[in-house]
């Protein structure tokens, strides 16, 4: 080998045993990134409609938390593959702006019993409470006793500026967020009652503070809570309609305690 000295080769030989060590651990160390991927999310979501816009703002963020945190996300945009054996790969499932009704009976079955049995965790954002009839469906009375025993009855329809406050300060979904979080833009929706009696409510809107002010109250108004009840841990967070919510850093913050408490984290 023209202009390689039998020094080169001495030392070549010498380094080449731990060059394959450092391949080897660099290799292992890829497999176990892989394997020891602990959360696997799958979130179902509105891909149309007028919650659009924060969809398009929910999904980029989630796919970069899942990248930052090394975790699996998987997303869908209706209910047609949703089974008992498509949830069992999943430690939590979103249900991100997407409502209670047009679902699958074989879906219905397979996330009833995903979350009476704690297969999984489940957080759901602001459409997943539009509990009624709607689109010719009927109520879905499991979900609405999951959600604390409400139904739907009215919204903001030209929105509200309003403080949420909250009420659970040692919960681990409201760890390092203030007493008072300013929500710039929602809808506030209104239900047949309070859930409380029903659920642990973890923050309610201050509908004192809506900017401007609007006739459509409810009094005792909770916008996140956890039904202790089922064995699944779980969280419903109302506000979903603007994507100003995630230059919002309360809400991210929010959103990011609920994912890894209720993926078990």
């Amino acid at each position: 080998m023209e202009g390689i000295g039998i020094g080169s080769i001495i030392c070549w030989r010498h380094w080449f045993p731990l060059y394959l060590i450092v391949l080897s651990l660099g290799s292992t160390h890829a497999q176990q990134s892989q394997v020891g991927t602990r959360i696997h999310v799958l979130v179902l979501y509105e891909n149309s409609g007028h919650h659009l816009e924060y969809t398009n703002a929910a999904v980029p963020w989630l796919k970069q938390l899942a990248a930052d945190s090394s975790f699996v996300v998987d997303f869908i945009t209706d209910t047609k593959t949703i089974n008992e054996a498509l949830l069992s790969n999943y430690q939590l499932f979103i249900q991100l702006d997407y409502p209670p009704y047009g679902w699958t009976e074989e879906a219905v079955i397979a996330f009833e019993k995903f979350i009476e049995e704690g297969k999984g965790g489940w957080i759901g954002f602001h459409h997943a409470t539009l509990l009624g009839e709607f689109d010719g469906y009927p109520m879905w009375d499991w979900f609405s006793g999951f959600m604390g025993g409400i139904r739907y009855k009215n919204y903001i329809a030209t929105f509200a500026e309003a403080d949420v406050r909250v009420e659970a300060m040692e919960h681990p979904v409201m760890k390092g967020l203030p007493g008072r979080v300013r929500i710039k833009k929602e809808e506030w929706y209104t239900y047949n009652q309070s859930p409380r009696a029903n659920v642990q409510v973890l923050a309610s809107v201050d509908e004192a503070t809506y900017q401007p002010d609007s006739e459509i109250k409810m009094g005792d108004h909770p916008v996140v809570w956890t039904n202790p009840l089922l064995a699944a841990r779980n969280v419903y967070i109302f506000m979903g309609h603007s994507p100003l919510l995630f230059d919002n850093e309360a809400y991210t913050t929010l959103v990011r305690n609920a994912i890894f408490w209720t993926a078990g984290e």
